[in-house]
């Protein structure tokens, strides 16, 4: 079980104020937090970020996401919609690197905490503001959640079974992507600082994020007017790729569509003709006959088991794998050999695990130091180390509902 360490990584030089809630904002702290970032969250007296309550399951009324995405933070508590707590922010955000923040557009400028002013105390500061929509444009008033720039980015018309409406994964992909691409676009701001000095806004919207994700889908439209649909488990003219049956209960995934590769599980199936069949021979034939291989291949993966399969598979260089639930991550040998989920204490749970950091750096790794911390757990650490506060003073600001 791991244990709160000193921070490591490549960014233990940066500071991070963290403001906003719930999932596209506080998923970019978190990754920089993971890589070392010193991430000082910014919380509502009293009630914190939602996601402190999010969660299908509640162990003794604990939510199990809050301790992932606040890990590594520092939590301190600051009323945002009062003018001590705008000025109390602004003094924190004078002495950091990074603010990240997803309120709606404008949020920021109502409170006196616009970019310009901002940068009166700290020329040097990045901004990285996360929305729906972006902070240009005429959608950008608008509230803005994952899910609709899941729709408008255009994933989810292209998710699903065709004979279904477009369904969603079971995850938040347009927050998390937008997170994602707004980490990169703050790493390159820094590196940008670093060789001139000069600070920057970072725009990142969710339904760029994942318009960025699909493809060729814009080309392909514009010049042939071709419609990606929803295609189920397939992808059109990329085969074999697709969930095949076996002997038991267990489906696995087989991903042959290169020739070269193909060659090897049609050897391996004992009808190596099949990689010489004029219908079969080339990444676009296969593509043509994909319903008549999928079945072919069907039959030969339904007289094995699972386990068979996949030995057999693996040894002839064919791509294949079961679909992994959260038991089978546990059990997997990879993922421990890896490390790729960490097991941390936690004062409730005893201990939990969570997915490690990624992607792995030989020299400067990050690290998951602590899970997400308890509301206002660090005021005195932040308030008195950083900004000089004395104990009276906190007690005054605590009494008036700042912190």
């Amino acid at each position: 079980m791991a244990e709160p360490t000193t921070p490591t990584g490549p960014l233990t030089d940066l500071r991070v104020i963290e403001m906003g809630q719930l999932l596209a904002g506080p998923f970019c702290g978190q990754l920089l937090g993971d890589l070392g970032a010193e991430v000082i969250k910014l919380e509502s007296p009293g009630q914190g970020d939602p996601m402190r309550e999010w969660g299908r399951e509640k162990p003794y009324g604990r939510s199990l996401w809050w301790p992932v995405v606040a890990r590594n933070k520092k939590s301190v508590t600051c009323n945002l919609r009062t003018e001590a707590g705008q000025r109390l922010a602004r003094e924190l955000i004078a002495q950091a690197d990074i603010v990240v923040e997803n309120f709606r557009p404008g949020t920021l400028e109502r409170w006196g905490l616009d970019y310009e002013t901002l940068r009166e105390d700290n020329p040097a500061l990045i901004l990285t503001r996360v929305t729906g929509y972006g902070q240009t444009g005429p959608y950008a008033p608008r509230a803005g959640y994952g899910s609709i720039g899941e729709a408008m980015g255009g994933i989810r018309y292209t998710t699903g079974d065709p004979g279904s409406p477009p369904a969603r994964t079971g995850i938040s992909l347009g927050d998390s992507l937008a997170a994602v691409f707004a980490t990169i676009g703050t790493l390159a701001a820094v590196h940008h600082r670093e060789r001139t000095g000069v600070g920057q806004i970072v725009d990142a919207a969710i339904y760029e994020a994942v318009l960025a994700m699909m493809e060729s889908l814009l080309p392909e439209w514009g010049i042939t007017q071709y419609q990606r649909e929803r295609t189920g488990p397939v992808l059109p003219n990329v085969s074999p790729s697709n969930v095949y049956a076996t002997a038991g209960e267990d489906l696995i995934l087989i991903a042959a569509n290169q020739d070269t590769v193909f060659a090897r599980l049609a050897k391996v199936m004992g009808q190596p003709e099949l990689a010489a069949t004029e219908r079969f021979a080339t990444h676009s034939t296969r593509g043509e006959n994909m319903a008549e291989l999928d079945d072919i291949i069907g039959e030969w993966t339904g007289t094995r088991t699972a386990p068979d399969l996949l030995n057999i598979l693996h040894e002839a260089g064919v791509p294949a794998g079961r679909i992994y639930t959260a038991r089978d991550m546990f059990a997997d040998p990879h993922f421990a050999a890896r490390e790729a989920i960490v097991r941390l204490a936690h004062p409730e749970f005893g201990e939990i695990p969570m997915q490690n950091v990624f992607p792995k750096l030989s020299e400067t790794p990050g690290s998951v130091r602590h899970p997400g911390p308890e509301l206002g757990q660090h005021n005195a650490e932040v308030y008195g180390a950083i900004l000089g506060l004395d104990a009276d003073r906190l007690t005054e600001l605590s009494r008036t509902g700042v912190i």
